[in-house]
């Protein structure tokens, strides 16, 4: 008994002190981007550096080069949907979910100072940013379109280059950061507009980041033999053991036909009748691997 309880305050010690010391956090984008934000909001009052990365790829080759840093990953938007190549990313990449963030999405349109409504000729964003602010562009015919690599790095690029007559769709946070002037802010189609963001790490890390005893939920991938009732065989075991499923999503396993990977996200009251849920749907499914738990935000 002397020896576990030991144990445990090493373990709190351990702990403690991991989230004490400044977090490396990855991200796709630039600092100001809504990966940025949901970063200093998942991780309120703590010191951050970020890893500003081009592409989600760099996001999980930042955490193989060095497994002290944390990434975040959208994954999901409620209007424009999954992004399904970073289930795939995140499946491959070998680390761990840990948290889960979601992030309230609001665009502005700003531009340099001197600049204004009658100056703007072209508009910079991510394709996303573009998609979900489309039926405001489309009552400004005039102006050209251009797709960016982010939301903060299209302010950024015209504030660091002094583009005159050009604008960008950012949150304005970025675009107060970057100097530039908001016309219009709330300007996104659809004001439910959020976010879901994964926070992943190593697996050793995981348990330092987050006490297992508080996870509440879980995101599961799992491929089916291509059989009648093979689904609905696994959704009767998580119902029985009271798991909620929350999501679910398909994706074609290349190079076998009509075969698909199902990554789905579930929610339960009970650790180890999660645990019990697990182990009765593993003979019925094929690599099933648990992409982490973590506590439902």
């Amino acid at each position: 008994m002397h020896a576990e309880t030991t144990n445990r305050k090493k373990k709190k010690h351990k702990r403690d002190a991991f989230v004490n010391k400044m977090k490396r956090i990855a991200i796709q984008g630039e600092i100001g981007s809504f990966h940025d934000i949901a970063a200093h909001q998942f991780f309120e009052g703590e010191q951050l550096q970020l890893i500003c990365c081009q592409t989600f790829e760099q996001v999980y080759e930042a955490i193989s080069q060095d497994p002290t840093v944390i990434g975040m990953a959208a994954i999901e938007n409620t209007i424009a949907g999954s992004l399904l190549h970073n289930y795939e990313l995140l499946r491959d990449s070998g680390t761990t979910v840990v948290g889960e963030h979601k992030l309230h999405i609001t665009h502005c349109i700003c531009c340099l100072p001197d600049d204004d409504w009658d100056s703007i000729t072209e508009v910079h964003s991510h394709p996303v940013a573009l998609m979900q602010t489309r039926h405001y562009l489309a009552r400004h015919p005039q102006w050209r379109v251009v797709e960016a690599d982010d939301t903060a790095g299209a302010a950024k690029m015209i504030a660091e280059g002094q583009h005159r007559g050009w604008a960008a769709i950012c949150h304005a946070e970025a675009a107060r950061l970057y100097g530039l002037k908001v016309l219009e802010d709330g300007i996104e189609d659809n004001k439910h507009n959020f976010t879901r963001f994964l926070v992943c790490c190593k697996p050793q890390k995981a348990d330092l980041l987050r006490p297992l005893i508080e996870t509440n939920k879980s995101s599961i991938v799992f491929a089916l033999p291509h059989e009648e009732g093979s689904l609905s065989a696994v959704l009767a075991i998580l119902s029985f053991y009271k798991i909620n499923l929350t999501k679910i999503q398909s994706l074609p396993i290349i190079g076998r036909e009509w075969e698909y990977l199902f990554y789905v996200d579930v929610t339960y009251s009970d650790l180890t009748r999660y645990r019990q849920a697990i182990d009765a749907i593993i003979p019925l499914t094929r690599d099933l691997k648990i992409l982490g738990e973590y506590r439902a935000r």
